[in-house]
């Protein structure tokens, strides 16, 4: 069993910054690739940003210089810094884990997902 508890998300004026975080936990052989993705009312899931084990990162192009993930494989965290936030920011964000739990399982998994709503 393995889980992905996301915290950080609220309600930021736009140009303000805001920090999530993403934990791991269970029965974790190995963990890939992490990243975020958001959700808008009425659009598709999308892409925010990921990151390997290796630390090599990809963004989508609408929060390049603006979003930065990082992550500490000994804690099994993921993290994703947002500044200069933007009303079209506004989504749930999820947590997403590429984890194998033995040398042959090997799924993606996802955090319940965080509000963040970019208002003034």
């Amino acid at each position: 069993q393995v889980q992905l508890v996301e915290t950080g998300g609220g309600l930021v004026q736009p140009g303000g910054s805001l920090r999530l975080s993403c934990a791991a936990s269970g029965s974790i052989f190995s963990i890939y690739a992490m990243g975020w993705y958001r959700q808008a009312p009425g659009k598709q899931r999308e892409l925010v940003a990921s990151i390997t084990s290796g630390a090599t990162t990809n963004y989508a192009d609408s929060v390049k210089g603006r979003f930065t993930i990082t992550r500490d494989n000994a804690k099994n965290t993921v993290n994703l810094q947002m500044n200069n936030l933007e009303p079209e920011d506004t989504a749930v964000y999820y947590c997403n884990a590429d984890i194998s739990t033995t040398i042959t399982r090997r799924y993606a998994y996802w955090g319940q997902g965080t509000q963040v709503t970019v208002s003034s």
